[in-house]
C-alpha cells in the first residue's frame, strides 16, 4: 500500500525535506523569507544532460527554485502562480522535471534514473498545488540505493549484496532450528561427545608404541602383551563408541535438519502467496520460483551437511591444541605457525566471494525466468519459428551464469591452493624439529606419532573451514534472498482495526479516487462513482482507459493513491481482506484453471460445495453439456492452466466457479471475450440471472452486450468521460455514441473483407 500525507504548508513528509548544506542553505536564505514555508526541498543529481553535479529543487508556499549547483550554479525562481503543470520526462539514463509557463518552458532539472520515482512524486505534488489542491506526498518510496553504503540495489527495495550481514543470518537461520531445540540440543552434546572421543586413539597410540613396542625386553614380555591387548581393547571400545554416535547424530541430524529446511520452505511459500500483487507484478515468475528452488536447496545443503560440523570442528581444533601444547608446548607452537595467514586469508576472501555468490543467484534467477518463459511460451515460440533465436538468449543467460561461477571457483581456488601451501609447512615442522628433538631424547617416539595423527587431525577441520567458506558464502546469499522475500510487506489480511464482514450488501463508493502502478504516473484521476446494491454497471472505454484497473481497486489488488473506495460505507482498508475477497466473483479475460479435474476447478472458491451444487453451477454457465462429452466427464483432469480445453470452455468453466461462489459482488472482465454468438446468448441469459440482487461490475468488448446493465461508466484516458444507460449515451451522440459508431464501422468492414479481400479498416479503441 502506498501510504500518503496530506500537507499543509507547515507539514510535510521528511523524505521531500532533505536538509541542505551551509552553502546552499546560505544561497536559499538569500531569496526566501523567513515567513515563507518550504514545502518540497529536494537535491537531484545532474546539473544537466549526462553531466553528474549536485543540484537542488526547492517548492516553497510562493515559488519554485531550482540550483542548478550546489555553489556555482545559476538559480532559477519562478513564481507558483505563474506555473501551468510540471511534467517528468523519461530519458535515456535518466529523466528530467519541465517546468511550464502558459505552454512554454521556464525551468528544466535533470536526474538519474535512480530518483526518477521522487521526481515523478514531486511532479504530481506540484501539479495539486497549481490546481489549488492540498499536498498530497506518500510516505515512504522504494529505495533503489542502499541506505548503508550508497551501492545501487540489485531490485527496489532489495537486499544489499554489499552489506549482509553474516551473524544475523546465521541467527536466522539458527532460529529455524529453534523448535526442535531438545533434538538440536542432544545433537550438540552428540557432537561434542564425538569430538571428545576421536581425540582419544593417537593417545593410545603414543602409550602403545612408548610403553608396549619400544621397551620391548624378555623380562617384560608378559606384561607388556597384556597392556598391549588393554590398550587394544580401548582403541575397540573406543572405535565402537564413535560408530553408535555418529549413526545417531547423522539421524539426529537429518531429523531437524530437514524440518528446519522444511520450515524455511513453507515461510517462504507463505509469503509469496501473501505478498501483494504490486511486488509480484514488478519482478519475474522466474526469478521468484529460484527463491524456492534453488536457493532453497543452498539453505538445504549448508543447514544438513555444513552448519551441524561447525561446531564439532572447533571443538575438536580446541582440544587438539590443548593436548598438543600439553605435550609438547615448543613444537606445538611451531604447527600452530601457519593457522594465522588461513585465518587472515579467510576473512579476506569472505568479500569477495560472497559477492560472486551473489551474483551467481542473481544470473541464475535470470537463466531460470528465461527457461520459463520459453516453457510457457513455446506455442509461440514455434508459431515464429523462433527456436533458434530463443537458443541464443539462452546461451547469453548460460554464459554470464559460467562466467561468475569461474570467477568465484578462481578465486576460491587461489584460496584454497595458498592454504594449503601454508598447511604443508606444518609437516615439515613436526619431522625436522621434532626429530631432531627424538635424537636428543628429549622426545619419545610414540609422543612423534602422535604429534603427526594430531597434525593431520588439525589440519583436516581446517581445510573443511576454508570449503565451508565457500559453501556458507553461497547459503547466506540464498539465504538472504529468501528472507528479502519473507521480509517483505505482506498483504494486511490481519490487520488490527479491520472489521469482519459477515454478508455485504454491495454499496460501492469511489470518492475523488486517484491511482498509479508506478510513482507519479496517474492511471485513474478524481474517480467519483457511487453504485447502489444489486446494481449492474457495464464499464466502458478504449484499452488503456482505466477498466480493469478499477476493478483491480475492487478486488483491493491494490489500494487507491488518493482518495477513498469504500464498501457499504466502510473503507475498504478498513474491512478485513480475507472476508471482503470471499464475497467477491471474479471471472477475469484470461481464466486460469488448475491441473486438477473440472469439479475441483469449479468448487476452487467454494471447497465444501456437494456434486450437485457443482452440476447446477454448471448448467448455469452452460458448461454441463461439454462437460459430460469428455471422455472423463466432471473426473477429467483440465491439465496446466486447463490446456486440454478449449478457450470458450475454459471460460465457462470460470464463470461457473464464480456462480458457485455465490459472491455480493460480481466482477466480469471481458467474461464473455472467448465464446461464439450462440454460446455467449446462452450465456447472456444466465448472467442475467446470476446478477439479480448482485452487485456486478462488466467489461465487455462488444459494447452491445451491454444492453442489460443498469448504467454505463464510460472511460477515458482514466476519467469518467459520461454515466448513464445504454440508450440514454447513445441518445446524447456522446463519447459513447462515437464508440459505438466506430465498433459498427469497424465490424462491418470486417465482414465486407472476408467477402472482398483486403482492404484498410477504421481505426478503433481497440
Amino acid at each position: 500500500m502506498q501510504n500518503t500525507l496530506k500537507a499543509t504548508p507547515h507539514q510535510v513528509d521528511t523524505i521531500f525535506i532533505e536538509s541542505p548544506p551551509p552553502v546552499v542553505r546560505t544561497r536559499l536564505d538569500a531569496i526566501t523569507s523567513e515567513h515563507e514555508p518550504v514545502l518540497i526541498q529536494v537535491a537531484a543529481d545532474m546539473d544537466g544532460p549526462g553531466r553528474y553535479a549536485r543540484s537542488w529543487l526547492v517548492v516553497t508556499a510562493e515559488q519554485l527554485i531550482i540550483l542548478e549547483t550546489e555553489a556555482t550554479g545559476s538559480t532559477v525562481q519562478v513564481p507558483l502562480r505563474t506555473v501551468t503543470a510540471v511534467r517528468a520526462e523519461a530519458l535515456v539514463g535518466g529523466g528530467r522535471l519541465d517546468v511550464e509557463h502558459r505552454g512554454s518552458t521556464w525551468a528544466q532539472l535533470y536526474y538519474s534514473n535512480t530518483l526518477a520515482p521522487k521526481f515523478a512524486e514531486i511532479a504530481a505534488a506540484i501539479n495539486q498545488l497549481v490546481r489549488g489542491e492540498s499536498l498530497s506526498l506518500p510516505t515512504r518510496l522504494e529505495a533503489t540505493r542502499c541506505a548503508r553504503c550508497g551501492r545501487i540495489l540489485p531490485e527496489k527495495d532489495g537486499v544489499c549484496p554489499a552489506c549482509i550481514r553474516r551473524w544475523e543470518t546465521l541467527r536466522r537461520l539458527l532460529g529455524y532450528i529453534a523448535p526442535y531445540r531438545w533434538r538440536a540440543l542432544v545433537l550438540v552434546l552428540l557432537t561434542s561427545a564425538g569430538s571428545l572421543v576421536s581425540l582419544v586413539p593417537p593417545y593410545v597410540v603414543k602409550h602403545i608404541v612408548d610403553d608396549v613396542l619400544a621397551p620391548v625386553r624378555p623380562e617384560t614380555q608378559t606384561g607388556g602383551v597384556r597392556l598391549l591387548a588393554l590398550l587394544v581393547g580401548v582403541l575397540l571400545g573406543v572405535n565402537l563408541t564413535m560408530w553408535v554416535i555418529e549413526v545417531v547424530r547423522r539421524w539426529l541430524n537429518t531429523w531437524v535438519g530437514f524440518r528446519a529446511v522444511e520450515d524455511i520452505r513453507k515461510a517462504l511459500f507463505s509469503s509469496l502467496q501473501f505478498l501483494p500483487l504490486r511486488y509480484a507484478d514488478k519482478r519475474k515468475v522466474g526469478s521468484l520460483i529460484s527463491r524456492m528452488t534453488n536457493d532453497s536447496d543452498l539453505v538445504e545443503i549448508y543447514m544438513l551437511f555444513d552448519l551441524p560440523f561447525v561446531f564439532s570442528n572447533i571443538l575438536m581444533i580446541a582440544g587438539i591444541v590443548v593436548l598438543l601444547l600439553h605435550m609438547n608446548a615448543r613444537l606445538a607452537l611451531l604447527v600452530l605457525l601457519p593457522v594465522p595467514p588461513i585465518i587472515i586469508a579467510s576473512s579476506l576472501i569472505w568479500n569477495r566471494l560472497q559477492l560472486y555468490w551473489r551474483r551467481w543467484s542473481t544470473r541464475w534467477s535470470r537463466l531460470s525466468s528465461h527457461l520459463n518463459e520459453s516453457i510457457s511460451g513455446i506455442r509461440v515460440i514455434k508459431a515464429f519459428a523462433q527456436e533458434q533465436r530463443e537458443g541464443r538468449r539462452f546461451e547469453v543467460h548460460n554464459r554470464d551464469l559460467q562466467d561468475v561461477s569461474v570467477s568465484a571457483e578462481r578465486s576460491w581456488l587461489v584460496f584454497f591452493m595458498v592454504t594449503n601451501f601454508f598447511v604443508s609447512f606444518g609437516t615439515f615442522f613436526v619431522w625436522y624439529f621434532g626429530g631432531r628433538q627424538l635424537l636428543r631424547q628429549e622426545l619419545e617416539l610414540g609422543a612423534l606419532m602422535a604429534f603427526n595423527f594430531y597434525l593431520m587431525m588439525l589440519y583436516r577441520p581446517l581445510k573443511w573451514f576454508g570449503d565451508f567458506y565457500s559453501f556458507m558464502v553461497r547459503a547466506f546469499a540464498g539465504a538472504e534472498r529468501i528472507f528479502e522475500i519473507i521480509d517483505a510487506p505482506s498483504e494486511p489480511y490481519d490487520r488490527t482495526g479491520t472489521e469482519p464482514v459477515a454478508v455485504i450488501d454491495g454499496r460501492v463508493t469511489f470518492q475523488s479516487v486517484s491511482f498509479g502502478y508506478d510513482p507519479g504516473k496517474i492511471v485513474l484521476h478524481d474517480v467519483d462513482l457511487d453504485v447502489r446494491p444489486g446494481e449492474m454497471i457495464g464499464l466502458v472505454g478504449c484499452s488503456g482507459a482505466g477498466k480493469s484497473t478499477l476493478i483491480n481497486l475492487i478486488c483491493r489488488f491494490y489500494d487507491v493513491s488518493r482518495g477513498s473506495l469504500s464498501i457499504d460505507g466502510v473503507d475498504i482498508r478498513d474491512l478485513r481482506l480475507e472476508t471482503l475477497r470471499s464475497q467477491i466473483g471474479l471471472v477475469s479475460q484470461q481464466s486460469f484453471l488448475f491441473n486438477d479435474t473440472i469439479t475441483e476447478n469449479i468448487r476452487y472458491g467454494s471447497p465444501d460445495a456437494g456434486f450437485q451444487d457443482v452440476l447446477r453451477a454448471a448448467r448455469a454457465a452452460n458448461a454441463h453439456e461439454f462437460i459430460v462429452r469428455k471422455a472423463d466427464g466432471y473426473d477429467m483432469i483440465v491439465g496446466e492452466g486447463g490446456n486440454k480445453l478449449s478457450g470458450g470452455e475454459k471460460q465457462r468453466l470460470a464463470i461457473a466457479r464464480a456462480i458457485l461462489h455465490d459472491p455480493r459482488i460480481l466482477i466480469l472482465d471481458e467474461a464473455t471475450s472467448s465464446l461464439d454468438t450462440p454460446t455467449e446468448r446462452k450465456i447472456q441469459e444466465a448472467i442475467r440471472r446470476l446478477v439479480a440482487g448482485r452487485t456486478t461490475f462488466a467489461i465487455a468488448h462488444r459494447l452491445s452486450t451491454l444492453r442489460s446493465a443498469d448504467r454505463l461508466v464510460v472511460l477515458d484516458n482514466g476519467r469518467i468521460a459520461e454515466i448513464g444507460s445504454h440508450a440514454d449515451l447513445l441518445a446524447r451522440q456522446g463519447f459513447f455514441y462515437n464508440l459505438v459508431r466506430t465498433q459498427q464501422v469497424n465490424t462491418a468492414m470486417m465482414a465486407s473483407h472476408s467477402v472482398a479481400g483486403p482492404q484498410t479498416l477504421t481505426a478503433g479503441c481497440w
